[in-house]
């Protein structure tokens, strides 16, 4: 055989060769394909953060959504609100209350190929507790004098003061484990040893997770998860609707119809803990004087309100305190609408003709322009003048809250002693209104260390009757929440968002 001639035969079978090559590879591609098609869930955010959401749970930019689906914490709620095992397995506190020792879930690894142990624990727990990170939480673990590790995967946390509830309080969703000296690169990096592991992370567009195959426990029934910016609650639900996102998290009580009787969704409401408000700043005039935040506040029907906003059996009233109905630690507290003592107490303070201030809402929330509007009306007749400002829904958290004197907020369900301490601790970088009282301060370590049930009680039943007397948050009643989400998803544990297990979901294409 000529040589060239020998050169083309081989020629063609190679490339006979690639052809079959290609051909199998497009058959078990195509197979793979129709017998493990790939699922996806998609999600919103309200890119509230206006771009600077970041992976550091610890911090207060944290991306909620991404960070629930990567990383873990030590311990989590279940539906009755108690504290039951997570990357803590089991737990002791010592008779004098002075130390709580945790044993640590073995088997476990990080997204980096890492295992998790005591270390991590500590380093973790560690960088929550040091001021210059101004983790929000380092204010619900403030017991907390220092954490040691007994083994690799033993921690003993050492308490300045007894600490009953410290299990709880790990149970925020911004407690998260992180790998040992992670710190620096966490914002961006995202690892954790949770059932997704960070994929894309682009804040203002599409981030994105996807299924973590070495995970711990039982292997997540959705393959990938992206979780997309849509600023205005509207646009989330027309989102909903035409089958761009999967879920939503609450619906108002005017969106449900749209939901509830349509066979291609499905609807699972729950009493929750969650709340949304109005803040006056009590440092800021005229809401100083605690004689006209208490007007502005009793000036409210709140059962009329809770009607209007969420439906006549959508939420339960409350009076001020974010203690919820379902937490041991409520307290029992009257709080009727109050017109002629709102005049009362406005007078009393110089202001005889009345009060005049702009209240700050956005879209960012479907609740909160309502919740304004309704405000507006119930005050006028105790002389209490409102205008209501529309601030953009990109950045609001960063532009609006907390920087203008009036403002509304939103709170996921929390245990009395952490949202006690996130929100009215002197020191605390989620004190939303500013207050800051030294008395309270003291009363909410009292309440911690007191070993007694029923004192405990009681010492946090005072505290939320002072948030309800003196307090600058308008806190109407607490929501019996709504989710929606697509007929082809399942497996919602009728339990607060951020307690929920993203790894039992499952989506059928």
């Amino acid at each position: 055989m000529r040589k060239d001639n020998a050169q083309l035969t081989i020629r063609k079978i190679a490339v006979r060769f690639s052809q079959v090559t290609a051909t199998v590879v497009l058959c078990a591609t195509m197979f793979v394909g129709t017998a493990m098609a790939e699922t996806v869930l998609r999600v919103s955010h309200g890119l509230g953060r206006g771009g600077a959401e970041t992976m550091d749970a610890h911090t207060v930019d944290a991306f909620y959504f991404m960070n629930q689906l990567v990383h873990e914490r030590l311990t989590r709620t279940d539906e009755t609100g108690a504290a039951t095992p997570y990357l803590a397995t089991s737990w002791s506190i010592a008779d004098d209350g002075l130390t709580l020792t945790m044993q640590l879930r073995e088997g476990v690894s990080f997204h980096d190929g890492s295992d998790f142990d005591a270390a991590d624990v500590v380093y973790s727990i560690s960088r929550i507790l040091d001021p210059e990170v101004d983790s929000p939480n380092r204010s619900t673990i403030k017991s907390v004098d220092s954490i040691e590790a007994l083994g690799s995967h033993t921690v003993r946390f050492n308490l300045n003061q007894p600490d009953a509830d410290l299990p709880i309080a790990l149970t925020e969703w911004k407690m998260i484990m992180i790998p040992e000296d992670s710190g620096d690169t966490m914002a961006t990096s995202g690892i954790g040893t949770g059932p997704f592991r960070l994929s894309r992370l682009d804040p203002e567009g599409t981030s994105e997770v996807v299924v973590n195959e070495d995970y711990w426990g039982q292997r997540a029934g959705i393959d990938r998860v992206e979780v997309i910016a849509i600023p205005d609650s509207e646009a989330r639900i027309q989102a909903l609707l035409t089958g761009q996102i999967d879920y939503i998290e609450a619906l108002t009580a005017q969106q449900k119809p749209m939901f509830e009787n349509n066979p291609k969704f499905k609807t699972q409401t729950i009493p929750t803990g969650e709340w949304k408000g109005i803040i006056f700043l009590v440092d800021r005039a005229p809401f100083d004087d605690p004689r006209v935040r208490k007007a502005v506040r009793i000036a409210v029907d709140r059962q009329e309100m809770t009607n209007l906003i969420a439906g006549p059996d959508g939420g339960t009233v409350a009076c001020d305190h974010p203690v919820w109905a379902g937490d041991a630690y409520q307290a029992d507290i009257d709080c009727p609408q109050d017109i002629a003592e709102a005049k009362r107490l406005l007078a009393e303070a110089g202001f005889a003709d009345g009060i005049e201030f702009d209240l700050y809402t956005s879209d960012k929330d479907p609740h909160w322009s309502t919740m304004a509007e309704v405000y507006q009306e119930q005050v006028a007749d105790a002389g209490i003048r409102v205008n209501i400002v529309v601030a953009p829904a990109d950045g609001y958290w960063n532009d609006v809250y907390q920087v203008e004197t009036v403002f509304q907020t939103w709170w996921w369900q929390r245990s009395a002693g952490v949202i006690l301490n996130l929100g009215w601790r002197s020191d605390s970088s989620w004190n939303e209104n500013n207050w800051r009282v030294a008395e309270f301060d003291a009363n909410l370590d009292a309440a911690a260390g007191e070993p007694d049930f029923e004192k405990r009680k009681a010492l946090y039943g005072e505290l939320q009757r002072q948030l309800y007397e003196e307090g600058g948050s308008l806190i109407p009643f607490h929501f019996n929440i709504t989710r929606a989400y697509s007929a082809s998803v399942d497996g919602f544990q009728p339990i607060e968002e951020a307690s929920l297990r993203w790894e039992l979901i499952t989506k059928s294409e």
